[in-house]
């Protein structure tokens, strides 16, 4: 009886291979995190761009979701995940070392920055895709939850870690010299991968034509209801959320004239309360549902990006700081479901591809709402730009709460019907 009730231990110590593929993940989230604030504050101080273009960065990132996506996908169903894996590490090594030497030399151009955002936003394409391959096949079904808790809780702590300190590095030491942080901690993540001995599914060889391959990711991407909900409230999220985003080192330093470090502190903020909807989220589901949890997760994470419009210098920024904790806890929530969903339902043959057609919509709208939000704080201003992001963002929690999906408690009754590939 004593050993039926012991508490079973978590999946990270039971668990080798997914505490492989856990610990690469989250000390590349630390390294990512201090990048995301050091290169829009290199960009606004050391270099002096326009908004357009600080605001433009951040979308740098992304836009290889949106423009190679798709074929990656297809690339990271056909290659054994692992290796793939290792040679993305390699080239964002290669890529964000060659910002602190360029720094040093004082040759560091606008145009650098942009080519080198865009290296490591590539490199992270094959990583994410590949990764995220890998955790179906290092758990069980009924592990899921509870892996990608831990995943998006580890990751929401490495990323206020990192962007806690990034604007403290950035006033010491530089932003350009902050950049060798996340050198460090993606060589640590290489080595982190290496002791990975899964035994990967063979991927399936038998069709070679990239574009029939493509055309069957974006297919089943949107073959089913639930699919189509989930990835439409995370893109239309995505498109007003990250037009807020990639304003905020504006807000901070140009309009309110603050620190740094207060940048980093409110993103600090948002992966804090990351951690906790991460860590909660099993617990919650179980409580509440799968399908209430995912379909009102989103509606308080408005009001959190609403709260920057409220800030004021000093004492004022604390309820910027509140609201990006709530929005924290409330992206955290949708991004467990959502994923342990999808994770769910797809065939591990069609998981490079679901991931890319997924990720080419909503991850490809951060990298356009940067850009739209850069031209909306030239043509309008930073404040009426953000208020513009924020209503945007507000139709996500619509489609979840009025779509198809509004009446479903548990996604995972969905399982049966949604279990073959379109």
């Amino acid at each position: 009886m004593t050993e039926t009730m012991a508490p079973r231990k978590s999946l990270v110590l039971r668990n080798a291979n997914f505490r492989a593929l856990w610990l690469s993940a989250t000390v590349g989230v630390l390294g990512t995190a201090v990048a995301s604030i050091a290169l829009p504050i290199i960009a606004a101080v050391e270099l002096q761009a326009s908004d357009f273009a600080v605001a433009a960065l951040a979308g740098m990132t992304f836009l290889p979701w949106l423009l190679l996506g798709l074929p990656i996908g297809v690339w990271v169903d056909r290659w054994p995940r692992k290796p793939v894996i290792i040679w993305s590490l390699v080239g964002r090594i290669l890529a964000l070392a060659t910002l602190p030497v360029a720094y040093w030399l004082g040759v560091m151009t606008v145009a650098h920055l942009f080519i080198v955002a865009f290296i490591a936003g590539l490199s992270a394409v094959f990583f994410s895709l590949a990764d995220q391959a890998l955790v179906p096949q290092a758990v069980t079904k009924e592990e899921l939850v509870e892996g990608n808790g831990l995943m998006t809780a580890s990751g929401a702590s490495a990323d206020a870690a990192g962007r806690g300190i990034a604007g403290w590095l950035s006033v010491v030491f530089g932003a350009s010299n902050s950049l060798l942080v996340q050198v460090g901690t993606s060589f640590a993540s290489l080595v982190a991968i290496s002791s990975l001995k899964l035994t990967e599914a063979t991927p399936d060889r038998t069709e070679r034509h990239i574009f029939r391959e493509m055309t069957d990711g974006l297919r089943y991407t949107f073959s089913t209801a639930p699919l189509r909900a989930i990835l439409f409230n995370a893109a239309l999220w995505n498109l007003g959320g990250s037009m807020v985003a990639s304003l905020m080192v504006l807000l901070i330093i140009r309009t309110l004239n603050e620190s740094e470090i207060w940048l980093g502190v409110l993103m600090a903020a948002t992966s804090v309360g990351g951690a906790v909807g991460g860590l909660s989220a099993k617990w919650i589901t179980e409580k509440l549902g799968s399908g209430p949890v995912w379909r009102w997760s989103m509606v308080p994470g408005v009001f959190g990006y609403a709260s920057l419009l409220v800030m004021t210098p000093g004492t004022g920024m604390i309820p910027g700081l509140i609201g990006m904790f709530v929005m924290g806890v409330s992206i955290a929530l949708n991004i467990v479901v959502g994923t342990s969903f999808r994770q769910r339902v797809c065939p591990p043959g069609m998981m490079g591809r679901l991931g890319a057609a997924t990720r080419m919509v909503s991850w490809g709208m951060l990298g356009i709402a940067s850009i739209i939000g850069g031209l909306l704080a030239e043509l309008v201003g930073i404040r009426e730009a953000i208020f513009i992001g924020v209503c945007l963002a507000f139709a996500a929690p619509l489609v979840a709460l009025l779509g198809p999906l509004r009446t479903v408690r548990q996604l995972e009754d969905l399982e049966p019907e949604e279990s073959t590939a379109g």
